[in-house]
């Protein structure tokens, strides 16, 4: 995602919480757009102050936790304040666009620009195999309504005359969930879509926004209000996980758990659940804690579902557990994807969900230095494979260390079409040539490259392998646990 639409988003919600702790939220909230751009200050990115002011309000809209799509120009932003103060359920489907962020890009296809040189052998029109190319006028011309976008051509014209226009948000989802809509602006279908993110990652302009659950969790702060954190949490904020979870008492939190206990309980029941299945002679299984993957095989591959895992999340079993021992509490999930809010919504024991980026603005906008905080204890100390369930192969790896039948791990790192394509081929044949235990992830690299994290995949991976030196192993001896 590029840095400056980062720092746009972030800023919007450290002010929103500023606000919150002010004397007057309302007013404060209100004078945000223009504060960030006062009267005579430079227009960095629109055409004027008033079109980056009303794209400010928009991306408070989403802040406060509603769609940018229903907002009625009319209605002040304190009303939109009041309803998120007296909300008890947030919104569903937690991808919103702005309309007018949106650049309103050129349609998706491949065309022949100026440099084609109408050359005698014609490659690009002999490699095209569904009669999408002619020669008109002595240059090549390509037919959008036959063209599959196969980029072929490009491959073959000597002269790299052949491009093609791509539309970021509509290029990188994976189900074709964004489009155009009448007035040429990015729409999403939520019938579609699986919040996977991949729009928000992509988009050069931050038109696709996460509807924020900030409010829902500020506004209870004088309640007990329990973290539980994500493995892929290590390495995005400075500091250790100890010094973490200090930070988040500081900032309102009563107490903080790792999801990664959560892990090691999945972690055993499906070594068991994988091992029955061979043993009734099932060619394959596929294991994720990718909400994204799930809402995949409900909305687009139904086929595959006597394949997928039976054994329920992380975030299930670390929840369940939380609310046993603290009926009282509400149970925050601190997550690096959009996707997770579908999972929370269907699952009692998960109240809201907030992302990495949330929780950073959280911490600037109370001025915590997680640097300057003291190790805290969690009461379970996870094991290395429980933390590492937030890389691709994490989970795969995890299975195979304690699960007593062979395991060939075949991981799909991203669904992408490819990735799509080789799920649909396993259903198709009913087996998985490359494996029998198949691993799925949304996002390249697993959740530690997810659409709401604070740093490189790379850092935080290094950061995870290095705090899983000093962890234990997960007990072999697996034994079915529920709670």
């Amino acid at each position: 995602m590029n840095r400056q639409t980062i720092y746009l988003k972030k800023e919007i919600l450290i002010r929103i919480i500023r606000a919150f702790f002010s004397n007057d939220f309302n007013a404060n909230l209100r004078l945000i757009p223009f504060a960030m751009r006062p009267k005579g200050a430079d227009v960095p990115y629109r055409c004027c102050i008033y079109k980056e002011r009303a794209i400010l309000r928009d991306r408070i809209i989403a802040g406060l936790g509603f769609s940018i799509e229903n907002d009625d120009e009319a209605k002040d932003l304190g009303d939109y304040l009041q309803q998120a103060l007296e909300r008890e359920i947030p919104e569903e489907n937690p991808l919103t666009v702005a309309e007018i962020a949106c650049k309103g890009c050129l349609p998706n296809r491949i065309y022949v620009t100026n440099l084609c040189q109408g050359c005698v052998a014609r490659p690009c029109q002999s490699t095209c195999k569904f009669g999408a190319i002619s020669f008109v006028n002595g240059k090549s011309v390509i037919d959008g309504e036959k063209c599959k976008n196969c980029k072929m051509c490009i491959s073959a014209c000597p002269y790299n005359a052949i491009a093609q226009i791509i539309v970021p948000c509509e290029n990188a989802c994976p189900v074709n969930a964004i489009h155009k809509n009448s007035d040429g602006y990015a729409q999403i279908d939520y019938e579609k879509c699986i919040s996977c993110g991949k729009c928000i990652m992509n988009c050069p302009f931050g038109a696709v926004h996460e509807k924020s659950q900030l409010i829902d969790v500020l506004k209870n702060f004088n309640k007990k209000v329990i973290a539980l954190i994500a493995p892929s949490i290590v390495g995005q904020f400075p500091g250790s996980i100890y010094q973490l979870k200090s930070a988040m008492l500081k900032a309102g939190f009563s107490d903080v758990y790792e999801v990664a206990q959560g892990a090691d309980i999945t972690t055993q029941n499906e070594a068991l659940e994988f091992t029955q299945r061979l043993e009734e002679g099932e060619a394959f299984m596929t294991t994720s804690c990718c909400a994204g993957y799930f809402s995949f095989v409900e909305k687009h591959l139904p086929e595959i579902k006597p394949f997928v895992s039976h054994t329920k999340t992380p975030l299930y079993y670390i929840s369940q557990k939380v609310k046993a021992e603290h009926p009282d509490a509400l149970t925050v999930f601190i997550s690096p994807c959009a996707a997770k809010k579908n999972e929370a919504m269907a699952n009692r024991n998960v109240d809201y969900v907030l992302n990495y980026e949330e929780l950073g603005a959280l911490f600037i906008a109370k001025n915590i230095e997680i640097l300057d905080c003291e190790d805290s204890c969690y009461d379970v100390e996870s094991s290395r494979q429980g933390r590492n369930f937030g890389v691709s192969g994490g989970v795969a790896s995890a299975i195979a260390s304690i699960c007593a039948a062979e395991i060939k791990p075949c991981i799909i790192n991203g669904l992408n079409k490819d990735g799509i394509k080789q799920l649909q081929k396993m259903v198709k044949e009913g087996r998985c040539e490359n494996g029998n235990l198949v691993e799925i992830m949304c996002c390249e690299g697993g959740c530690v490259g997810g659409c709401a994290v604070i740093c490189d995949a790379k850092v935080s991976k290094k950061a995870l392998a290095q705090l899983s030196e000093n962890c234990q192993n997960l007990d072999s001896d697996t034994k079915s646990i529920t709670i």
